[in-house]
């Protein structure tokens, strides 16, 4: 057995609600995680004593050969809750290979001396005070090693713990203040949603955040590709975490928060609040399996799942068997959307007078059941979809219908939700990286961030209604997915029907393979599939994979350009050829 990641969940998290100290442990074959949990437990409870820490209470998710082992250690604790819970690992591991009682002994005295050491350093008794204070003034808490901070968006204030460069303004640090010392009376709240799901949470944060300028808010924007408040990107990298969250929830402008909340992020630290207005998950999908103790769908869905711990209101798709499981046992209130206005669940829902969202015909309509039967409110027309390219790109429906289902949740009116599904489309401008289509001399380019089957498959529907002559595809696959997902990719890609595939290398995402051997995987995945290799080309990246599809392409071609790390340099030169009259034949721009 061994340890396979230590960390801090500093919020709610896949295990349960609690900041814990947790430890993910792979189990050889024919070990039992029942003996290890309770080896590991016996040597916990004996060190937690001594630590004066009997009150801390600790919890375990079993998963296919391992387990994760969480202690629910104190904010200001936790870095040495992680070293206690590393020594009761140790310490269990030991007493099953037959250690002696005495060197446990002496173990336990020089491992207490030094996670005393490790607590005294760590301690914040004012920021605990400051935790107790806001849960007894129903106030947003929110905390990690550079701020402490109360109330949200506009109502809230913010001390920093130590210096900070964050766009380039250096801060020094403040004295946290007596929670008598607050001005309780100026802190509140502001509406907030969390988006997650394998796919279409970026999208739809960006169709909630056009609705909510339409009902003029300032809205704060965490996502996959930047921070926003208002129309200023602030920083623009993955902030789809829990720091990008709360990063968003003190900016002093914002008055609503839309937080894009990623499988990652969820696994690594758990949510970045307790609070929320709503949550919406848009779907369950296969991807990044086998990390963090997930190996099935069941526990992918189950991570999804965790936004739920904070919200009081959920917007979940009912067309996805995974979430209708989970959510016909939810507490809270549920809005269901579907793209199927005869789904029984969404049925089911409106005869207990509950709310749907659902495309009945070419209309996103909203029906609400209640004692004198569903009552229906058509909030748009597929025409006034732009990103639904006039309906042919159905999953840009449903992402349309969960993002009409959150902004009722958020109390946005019907015309500002009208307003922000017109105002998106699929300029690279305003929605980058998502179905951004170039006309080039004939040739169709169309490129998105689609990176696993399932999006995959949403992606070739959309573009099977397109007229194309020939079709090529660019694509590649990060090195921390599994071989069989890899293969899967390949085998979604190559069942679209392309005349060309062109494998780019991705450098940035290597993650632990070398150079090579993911194309090598989905080049002989292809060739099985029953590509000849003269229809399969290699790329150093994704530049240069687009300028290979442009050398290769003719009028009436489609190429789908399936591009991340290289993504605005992609757009870019799309662009500038678009604008300047490129067409097939001509030389690429160097």
């Amino acid at each position: 057995m061994e340890v396979l990641d230590a960390r801090r969940l500093t919020g709610p998290n896949v295990i349960w609600e609690r900041p814990s100290a947790v430890l993910d442990v792979e189990l050889d074959e024919g070990e039992e995680a029942g003996i290890l949990i309770e080896a590991w437990r016996a040597a916990l409870a004996g060190m937690l004593e001594a630590l004066g820490w009997s009150d801390v209470e600790s919890a375990v998710r079993v998963f296919h050969g391992g387990a994760s082992l969480a202690i629910a250690g104190p904010i200001d604790g936790l870095y040495a809750a992680i070293e206690v819970n590393r020594w009761a690992f140790d310490r269990a591991a030991a007493a099953l290979a037959g250690s002696s009682s005495e060197e446990e002994a002496g173990e336990l005295a020089d491992a207490l001396a030094r996670f005393q050491e490790l607590i005294a350093g760590e301690a914040n008794p004012a920021m605990r005070a400051l935790q107790i204070a806001a849960a007894e003034h129903g106030q947003t808490f929110l905390w990690d090693d550079d701020e402490v901070s109360l109330g949200m968006g506009s109502g809230s204030c913010t001390w920093r713990l130590g210096p900070s460069d964050h766009n380039d303004q250096t801060e020094e640090a403040a004295p946290l203040p007596a929670p008598d010392g607050v001005d309780w009376e100026s802190l509140h709240g502001v509406p907030t949603a969390l988006v997650t799901g394998t796919n279409g949470k970026t999208t739809s944060v960006r169709l909630l955040a056009s609705m909510a300028a339409a009902s003029g808010q300032t809205c704060g924007l965490s996502s996959t590709d930047w921070i926003q408040v208002g129309e200023t990107i602030v920083d623009r990298d993955d902030w789809s975490g829990p720091g990008g969250a709360r990063w968003v929830l003190r900016q002093k402008a914002v008055d609503l928060a839309l937080l894009e909340t990623a499988r990652g992020g969820l696994l690594r630290r758990g949510l970045g609040v307790d609070r929320a207005d709503v949550a919406l998950i848009t779907n369950v999908a296969e991807d990044h399996l086998g990390e963090f103790g997930v190996f099935d769908m069941d526990m992918l869905a189950d991570t999804k799942f965790v936004v739920a711990r904070a919200a009081e209101h959920l917007v979940l798709n009912a067309d996805d068997p995974l979430l209708v499981a989970r959510g016909l046992g939810a507490a809270q209130p549920i809005t269901w959307f579907s793209l199927d206005p005869g789904n029984p669940v969404v049925q089911q829902h409106l005869t207990g007078g509950g709310r749907a969202c659902v495309l009945k015909e070419d209309e996103l309509v909203v029906l609400e059941g209640g004692a004198d039967g569903v009552t229906s409110q058509v909030i748009s027309g597929v025409d006034g979809v732009p990103i639904s390219m006039g309906g042919a790109a159905r999953h840009n429906l449903a992402n349309a219908l969960g993002a009409i289902g959150v902004a009722l949740a958020l109390g946005l009116s019907h015309d500002a939700i009208r307003t922000g599904l017109a105002a998106l489309d699929c300029s690279h401008e305003k929605n980058p990286g998502r179905l951004n289509t170039f006309d080039l001399g004939g040739v169709t380019a169309l490129v998105d961030f689609a990176h696993n089957p399932h999006g995959f498959a949403a992606f070739f529907a959309m573009a099977a209604a397109l007229p194309a002559r020939r079709k090529a595809i660019l694509m590649g696959q990060a090195g921390d997915r599994t071989n069989d997902a890899i293969k899967g990719l390949a085998r979604a890609a190559w069942e679209a029907g392309p005349d060309r595939v062109i494998i780019k290398e991705m450098t940035d995402y290597l993650r632990g393979r070398e150079v090579g051997a993911v194309p090598e995987l989905i080049a002989a995945e292809l060739l099985r599939a029953g590509a000849s290799p003269e229809q399969i080309e290699h790329a150093q990246s994704e530049v240069d994979g687009v300028r290979r599809a442009l050398a290769w392409a003719e009028e009436g071609d489609l190429l789908c350009l399936f591009t991340h790390a290289q993504r605005d340099e992609v757009l870019d030169l799309l662009a500038s050829m678009q604008s300047g009259g490129w067409k097939p034949g001509d030389a690429l721009p160097d």
